[in-house]
């Protein structure tokens, strides 16, 4: 499976949940983004699932090696945005969900 099959099918098990939007058409950022109240928490960059959470928990998932800190080719990492690394042993649903949460945390 593509990572963009994968993406499809954590968009499908999410679009369904109160206040989660699935990508809209268009090329600009966050085009291929899943937003909850329109904020985006899970995107597909380059082939890499791409997550927003706190600054903690993405700088433990860092230091854990299961990816690195999101970088929009401006050459800063941003500290609350990871990168999930392929072959992952993180479930693509569980972390996404867990974004999911972080954004509902914001209202």
């Amino acid at each position: 499976m593509t990572v963009e099959e994968r993406f499809e099918r954590l968009v499908d098990e999410l679009v369904g949940i109160e206040g989660v939007s699935p990508p809209s058409p268009g090329r600009g950022f966050g085009s291929s983004a899943l937003k909850y109240r329109g904020k985006i928490f899970a995107m597909l960059v380059r082939g890499h699932l791409v997550v927003k959470l706190s600054k903690a928990r993405v700088a433990e998932l860092v230091a854990a090696g299961e990816g690195r800190h999101f970088d929009a080719n401006k050459g800063t990492p941003m500290k609350e945005w990871f990168t999930l690394d392929e072959p992952a042993d993180l479930s693509w649903s569980a972390l996404a969900r867990e974004a999911l949460e972080h954004a509902g945390e914001g209202r």
